[in-house]
């Protein structure tokens, strides 16, 4: 993409996630993502009630009467965009294609992330680790983050979230808040790599997917392309077994990736590239706040 090109849609999507996540999110990303624990604030005087437990006894032994320690929320958070980058994302029947909506849905948590004043980090993954971006707080950091989910071109066509979950459990030493996005079409089981991930991090998963790919048109000979591995394949969709037999495998994949999900205690929503994913983002936010 020429560099023109590629500022105007920086641009665009600056203004249409930006306004988002200021209009419509404000307060409710606050509340759904907490922070890393309780951070000590101040002593006071012992009341009666007072869970004896925070007492201060260095305080105590020098005022010769109790003080206990006050703790407040820790607001601050490490949020980090895990964000699928494989062939099989360059699909799309409706108005954008599955990629363009991953573009949208990162650019918008991006920018919720830094007006709670939290740093935003990104790894690019396909079935290896292809971008790791350390988080970082500021306006110029996020410019950048948007400009390489637009133009970013991965060396590589399959997926492995399974390795990508490694990498972000190694590689982050602290907890953060994840948003695995992906379309989730991976023949690897992930589910081990994603409980341990979830064990030490804050995990939710976006599904993003198109609408043709939970059934097949009735159009009779169709081509299909396997985008991840190049394999082509002729199909009669005008035969009804053909299409329940697809239609069948779809809901199969769908069920076991949300058997997973709830297994590995993920929260997780679904998000269709014809449907509006500001209303799907609110129902997370409520879901968790």
């Amino acid at each position: 993409m020429e560099t023109s090109e590629l500022l105007k849609k920086v641009r665009q999507i600056e203004i249409k996630t930006r306004g988002l996540s200021s209009n419509i999110f404000a307060g409710q990303y606050h509340s759904a993502f907490k922070g890393r624990g309780m951070a000590f604030s101040e002593v006071r005087e012992y009341s009666y009630g007072d869970d004896i437990r925070d007492i201060d006894w260095n305080v105590t032994a020098r005022y010769n009467k109790p003080f206990i320690k006050v703790f407040e929320e820790e607001r601050e958070l490490t949020v980090m965009l895990m964000v699928d980058v494989s062939a099989s994302l360059d699909f799309g029947t409706t108005s954008q294609i599955k990629r363009d909506m991953v573009t949208e849905v990162a650019a918008t948590l991006a920018f919720s992330a830094i007006q709670n004043n939290d740093k935003i980090g990104v790894i690019f993954f396909s079935d290896k680790i292809e971008k790791f971006i350390p988080p970082k707080k500021g306006r110029k950091h996020i410019l950048y983050i948007i400009r390489e989910l637009i133009n970013f071109e991965a060396e590589q066509t399959s997926t492995d979230i399974s390795m990508a979950l490694k990498y972000l459990t190694n590689v982050l030493k602290k907890r953060c808040t994840t948003f695995l996005i992906s379309d989730f079409i991976d023949t690897n089981n992930y589910e081990n790599a994603l409980t341990i991930a979830n064990r030490k991090h804050d995990i939710v998963a976006l599904q993003i997917y198109d609408q043709r790919e939970t059934e097949l048109p009735k159009v009779g000979l169709m081509k299909i392309l396997d985008a991840e591995t190049g394999q082509e394949q002729w199909i009669d969709t005008s035969s009804r077994k053909v299409r329940d037999l697809y239609q069948n495998w779809w809901n199969k994949r769908q069920g076991d990736m949300l058997n997973s999900f709830k297994k590995c205690r993920v929260d997780n929503i679904s998000i269709r590239t014809d449907e509006d994913y500001v209303r799907a983002l609110i129902a997370l936010f409520k879901m968790r706040s």
